[in-house]
C-alpha cells in the first residue's frame, strides 16, 4: 500500500507488515490514538505468525485514514 510520506509532497510504498510496523513507530504522522495502537498489534501478530498479514493490512488501513496518510492500496504502476 502506499502512503504518504514525512517528505512533503511525496509518498512512501510499504509491502510487507514490517514496514508498515516501522512506519507506525518512525513515521506516524498523528498522535497515536486506538487505531494506531490497533495497527502496530495486527503487524506484530502478522510478524509473528500468530495472525493473517491481512488483518494488519486491514488495520493499517483504518489507522492510515484516520491521519489522511492513506494514498493507495494498489502497487504504483
Amino acid at each position: 500500500m502506499t502512503v504518504k510520506s514525512v517528505a512533503a509532497g511525496s509518498t512512501q510504498l510499504l509491502r510487507t507488515a514490517r514496514e508498515a510496523s516501522d512506519y507506525l513507530l518512525n513515521s506516524w504522522p498523528g498522535k497515536r490514538s486506538p487505531k494506531h495502537r490497533a495497527a502496530l498489534q495486527a503487524c506484530h501478530d502478522a510478524l509473528a505468525g500468530d495472525k493473517p498479514a491481512m488483518n494488519a493490512r486491514r488495520a493499517f488501513i483504518a489507522a492510515a485514514r484516520e491521519v489522511d496518510v492513506f494514498v493507495s492500496d494498489k502497487a504504483p504502476a
